[in-house]
C-alpha cells in the first residue's frame, strides 16, 4: 500500500460526503457499530508499506489511538482536525518525503476488539479508514498499546527496513498504558491469543523491543496536568512525551518535530518553525526527549 499523495481538497470533499463539522460529537462521526473485519488482527498475516513510483523512499508512521471511554474526545479531535493538519504539514516541512500512515485503536484488553489496524496509505484512504474504526469506548482494566507493538514487530513488512535497514515510527496516544511486571503479564495471556489470533509467549517488555528493531517507538501521555505516568516513562525512558489534554491541537507539530529530531534537528531548530502559540506546548512536550543510546536529541 501507498500510493497516491494526500491534499486538502480530498480531505475537504470526505469531511461534506461524511457531514463531519465542529459541531459534530465522537459517536457521529464515528458510526461503526462492530470492529469491521479489514481491521482485525485475527484476519491480518501482514500489513505492507511498499516504495512506489509515488513513494519511492515509503516512511511507515504508525499511530495508535488509545479508544477508551475517557478517550473519545482523541479520536474526534484527530478525526476533525489532527489528522488532516499532520499529512499538510509533514508535506510542507519536508519532514517526510514519502509518509505511509497506519491508524490503529487500541483498548483494554477485556474488551471485545482491544486492536484494530488499518492498511498503510499515503492519500486519503488514511482518513477513510480511519473513520470507519470501530469506538468501542471500553476501558474496564488495563489498556494495552503492546498488542499494537507486537503486531508491528511480526506482522508488517515494510521495504524503508528491508531494503533501506531504516526504522518507521510508533506514536501511541492516550491516558494510560499497560506496564504489567512479569508475572502479572500471565493473566493477559489468553487476551493476546484471543485478539492476536495466535499464541503469544512474550512479555511486554520483549513485544516492545522486537518492535523497537523496526520502529522508533513513542507514546503521547494525555494528562490534565505535566506530570507523567511512572511505568510507561520507566518502559519508554526520554520516548514519552507529555501532552495536557487542552493542548491536543499541538499533537501534530509535536509528532512531526519528533520526527525531525529523530533525524538530527535541534531542539530550537524544531521549535521555532511553528507559530508563536505553539511553540512553548512544543517545547514542553519535547524538551525531555532523548535518543536511545542516552544522548539527548537536542544535539
Amino acid at each position: 500500500m501507498g500510493r497516491g499523495s494526500y491534499n486538502a481538497s480530498d480531505w475537504n470533499k470526505l469531511k461534506n460526503s461524511r457531514n463531519i463539522d465542529s459541531a459534530k460529537n465522537e459517536k457521529e462521526i464515528f458510526k461503526s457499530q462492530k470492529c469491521d473485519q479489514r481491521f482485525d488482527p485475527r484476519y491480518i498475516q501482514k500489513r505492507e508499506a511498499r516504495d512506489s513510483e509515488d513513494h519511492p523512499e515509503s516512511l511507515p508512521i504508525i499511530i495508535g489511538l488509545d479508544v477508551t471511554a475517557s478517550m473519545g474526545y482523541l479520536a474526534e479531535q484527530v478525526a476533525k482536525e489532527a489528522l488532516n493538519e499532520t499529512m499538510m504539514k509533514l508535506y510542507s516541512t519536508n519532514a517526510v518525503k514519502d509518509p505511509a500512515l497506519m491508524f490503529a485503536a487500541y483498548g483494554d484488553a477485556d474488551d471485545e476488539s482491544p486492536l484494530q489496524v488499518t492498511q498503510f496509505e499515503s492519500d486519503i484512504r488514511i482518513a477513510e479508514q480511519l473513520l470507519d474504526l470501530w469506538l468501542e469506548n471500553g476501558g474496564r482494566g488495563w489498556v494495552v498499546p503492546s498488542m499494537l507493538w507486537y503486531f508491528a514487530a511480526y506482522h508488517t513488512s515494510l521495504d524503508n527496513y528491508e531494503k533501506r535497514k531504516k526504522k518507521g515510527f510508533i506514536f501511541t496516544i492516550g491516558d494510560d498504558a499497560d506496564c504489567r511486571n512479569d508475572s502479572e503479564y500471565e493473566a493477559l495471556k489468553y487476551h493476546y491469543q484471543r485478539v492476536l489470533g495466535e499464541k503469544v509467549e512474550m512479555k511486554v517488555g520483549d513485544m516492545l523491543k522486537a518492535a523497537e528493531e523496526k520502529f522508533e517507538v513513542f507514546h503521547l501521555f494525555l494528562s490534565d496536568t505535566h506530570s507523567k505516568a511512572p511505568g510507561i516513562v520507566e518502559m519508554l525512558p526520554g520516548h514519552t512525551m507529555v501532552i495536557r489534554t487542552d493542548e491536543i491541537g499541538a499533537i501534530p507539530e509535536i509528532i512531526i518535530s519528533t520526527i525531525q529530531m529523530t533525524n538530527g534537528m535541534p531542539l530550537e531548530q524544531a521549535v521555532k518553525q511553528w507559530p508563536e502559540l505553539k511553540q512553548p506546548l512544543v517545547n514542553q512536550a519535547l524538551k525531555d526527549l532523548k535518543l536511545k543510546d542516552g544522548k539527548g536529541l537536542s544535539f
